[in-house]
Parts: structure tokens; sequence; C-alpha cells
């Protein structure tokens, strides 16, 4: 389960379109890509620093889990997600040492890649992604 790195950090934004000007600026970076992902009811904007990418999250659907956040914490933080080599076989590490599990068994994400995520419960109130390609 060890990481390679950090594969992203993803906040909360009420719109994408407010927000990437903002980010834009303070990044110093164009966004590089916009995608929804229809499945967990988000669209998704990307700016790569050094090795790490910040994740922007928009809600699609208030009912989804990035709607569900928004209306609970406002916008933020939501996740930080690590580069691992397998995210299945790292949830599966995790669930070993008695961490919680949102999921059992990675699903695809943004960028095509395969995440699965930590319970925030058993790990020190941080939502915590696994990713890999």
């Amino acid at each position: 389960m060890k990481p390679t790195h950090i594969e992203h950090i993803g906040i909360a934004v009420k719109s994408l379109e407010e927000s990437l000007p903002y980010y834009e600026n303070l990044l110093g970076t164009k966004c590089y890509n916009v995608e929804e992902v229809k499945e967990q009811h988000v669209k998704t904007a990307f700016f790569l620093i050094g090795e790490t990418k910040i994740e922007l999250l928009e809600s699609t659907d208030p009912e989804g889990p990035i709607g569900k956040f928004l209306e609970k914490k406002g916008e933020g933080i939501h996740h930080i997600a690590f580069a691992v080599d397998d995210a299945t076989a790292a949830l599966s590490d995790a669930e070993k040492q008695g961490l919680l599990l949102i999921d059992k068994v990675s699903r695809k994400g943004a960028e095509g890649m395969n995440i699965g995520f930590l319970h925030p419960k058993s790990t020190h109130g941080v939502l915590v992604e696994f990713c890999s390609k």
C-alpha cells in the first residue's frame, strides 16, 4: 500500500466557472482538463503543480457526494489522493490494517484512474483516496 506520491488534492467548489479564474491566477497556470464523471455526480477540473494535481470538484447533483459535502461543510478541501500501484490492493491492505473502507474495490474515476476511498472515521477525519492507472 505504499504511496509513490500525492496524486492530487481534491477541493469542492460551488462553481467551476467561478472558481477556475481564481485558481488559474493563484497557481499561475491554466486548467488542463475539465471532465464530468457521471457515476459520481461531479464535474472536475485539473491543474498540474509539479508532480501533484489540484482537482476542483463541482457537484452535478445535490444528492451526490460533493453536493452533500458542500451542503454540510461548504467549499474547501474534500480529500487527499495518493498514487499507488494498485488501488484495489491498497484498499485490501488498508482493511487488513483495520481501516474502514468506503470502497471495497476500486472504481473508475476522472482521467481514467482506478480510485477507492478510505472512510474518514478511521483516518483522523481526512477522506483518503487511492489512485492507480
